[in-house]
């Protein structure tokens, strides 16, 4: 081999080494894993993966692991993973664990000291107000939510029937349906709790609870919630909560239901399928009250970061991503609810997609000026099972109504 030649081969030899050494010096880092978690049905659980992936493509140094379930896993995972610091980074919230897991507002990270990362110009400081505690934004809410009354028209049109406005119209309703074992509403027992409620303290004219969750009720006024609840379950107007069972809704046995906004097309979707007509009814009230007296608002649920995170920066922009995108806005549609994000929400107008039952009845709540803040407190659910044992303890002719609501006051009141 001539010197010549011999001289472009090592030549040759440094630039392809040196190429190779190029390419490992721009081989793209690991990326940094953060852990998304939530609760939800199959399609929900299907939207948010897919935005994951979404958000994956746009941010390329981040990798996102998923964690979910349903609601009653969810809760008692998350419960585990708060108290040994091992929650996700990002993670869907109910408006009750603010209070349980962050009283003093250290329970979660201050969002506030992530503004770079997250617009929070598209939410006004109204519902941001939500999530604070302590001055400390410790999650921020997507929607708002609050337990309604939906009405399946084509079975109440059976039997010539209006969709009910007051409590006397649901009692009506019971004399005409009963007759064929058919409910005019029913639901799981916190729907119930704050359908109670709701009359109560129409008829009281007072919060069940003080702000800071103290019970302001009387032995009486409890004695007014119990009667209620007799009265109901005998009348037929709804089955007592322990016999509730969701498939009644599909088969028309229950003409109607109390749930979220949220969870409108959880229990309507396969009736709307089938051409029923499903509505929002009026919130119940009595002659002297307007409708939305004694009911509640709230956010339908929040994101919030852990106060643990390695990666704060990464988190703040998925959780970004998750309220403000058109990506996410498009995906999620009104499935939790009309978005809070004004970014969200011009996205869903942009895509014809604010409509259906869940954007019906975030409308009657949004309209309605007699709606108040719900007192996170009053989802409970110790005092929800209490509340329901006393009211079988009345039913079953175990105690008195008075005697029941002495002892239900006396355990809300124990320290």
């Amino acid at each position: 081999m001539s010197k010549r030649l011999l001289a472009l081969v090592l030549i040759a030899c440094i630039f392809v080494t040196g190429c190779g050494s190029d390419v490992t010096v721009t081989t793209r880092k690991n990326p940094t894993e953060i852990e998304l978690s939530w609760w939800g049905n199959d399609a929900r659980t299907e939207y948010t993966i897919e935005g994951a992936r979404k958000f994956e493509e746009l941010n390329p140094d981040i990798k996102v692991n998923v964690s979910y379930s349903e609601w009653s896993g969810y809760e008692a995972r998350n419960r585990i993973r708060m108290v040994s610091g091992t929650e996700a980074d990002v993670m869907q919230v109910n408006y009750g664990w603010l209070n349980e897991y962050s009283p003093a507002g250290k329970g979660f990270y201050n969002i506030f000291d992530q503004k770079k990362q997250i617009n929070l110009s598209t939410f006004s400081q109204s519902m941001l107000e939500y999530g604070i505690v302590n001055e400390s934004l410790n999650a921020i809410p997507i929607a708002m939510n609050a337990e309604t009354v939906y009405i399946n028209k084509t079975v109440f049109d059976k039997y010539n029937l209006e969709v009910p406005e007051t409590w006397d119209d649901y009692k009506h309703a019971a004399e005409v349906m009963s007759k064929d074992g058919v409910y005019p509403i029913a639901g799981v027992g916190k729907s119930i709790w704050l359908f109670v409620i709701a009359y109560t303290e129409q008829k009281v004219g007072k919060h069940i609870l003080n702000d800071d969750g103290t019970l302001n009720f009387t032995a009486s006024d409890l004695k007014i919630m119990l009667d209620f609840y007799s009265e109901m379950v005998d009348c037929k107007v709804f089955p007592a909560v322990e016999k509730f069972d969701r498939l009644n809704v599909d088969n028309e046995s229950y003409a109607g239901a109390i749930a979220w906004v949220s969870d409108a097309i959880n229990y309507f979707g396969p009736l709307i399928e089938k051409g029923e007509e499903i509505v929002p009814a009026p919130y119940p009230h009595d002659d002297s009250h307007q409708s939305g007296s004694g009911w509640y608002a709230k956010p339908a649920s929040l994101y919030a970061m852990s106060k643990d995170t390695d990666h704060p920066e990464e988190s703040a922009k998925l959780l970004d991503f998750l309220v403000n995108s058109e990506e996410m806005a498009v995906l999620q549609g009104v499935e939790k609810g009309v978005p809070l994000s004004s970014k969200a929400r011009d996205s869903l107008e942009k895509n014809d997609m604010l409509n259906g039952l869940q954007y019906e009845a975030s409308l009657v709540m949004e309209n309605n000026e007699f709606l108040e803040k719900m007192n996170s407190y009053i989802e409970d659910s110790g005092m929800i099972d209490t509340f329901v044992a006393a009211c079988d303890s009345v039913i079953f002719k175990k105690l008195t109504a008075e005697e029941a609501a002495k002892e239900l006051y006396a355990e809300l009141t124990a320290e």
